[in-house]
């Protein structure tokens, strides 16, 4: 039997492949994870995994240069992101693009740190 996260896995595929959207994340069990890689190396899709805890981990996918920016960029839980990082991830991943700058607006407001060290001030 197919598990949730390979059904999900194969829509999303579908969405890459007509060209939905270029990057992709999944969060997901280890062993889910190591599944979803075996099928996306299987296909030649560039991927990389993230562990966010013991159990869990993090698997981007999609374009080469949209993986290669995650691996680069997302070197740390994302709930430590700079606000740039996480509208830039936000922004790659597809949602929607009025909702991200309200979301970084918020983020600076609220005193979360920028790449410069420093929170915008309203």
């Amino acid at each position: 039997m197919k598990s949730a996260t390979m059904g999900d896995l194969v829509h999303r595929l579908y969405e890459y492949r007509k060209g939905v959207r270029q990057l992709f994340m999944m969060t997901m069990t280890a062993q889910e994870a190591t599944e979803v890689a075996t099928r996306l190396r299987t296909e030649s899709i560039e991927h990389h995994a993230q562990p966010v805890s013991p159990k869990k981990v993090n698997v981007f996918f999609g374009r080469k240069a949209c993986v290669q920016l995650v691996r680069h960029m997302v070197t740390k839980p994302l709930c430590r992101l700079t606000p740039e990082e996480d509208f830039i991830l936000g922004t790659l991943l597809g949602y929607d693009r009025e909702q991200q700058c309200l979301r970084f607006l918020s983020m600076t407001k609220a005193g979360r740190g920028m790449a410069g060290g420093q929170a915008a001030r309203a």
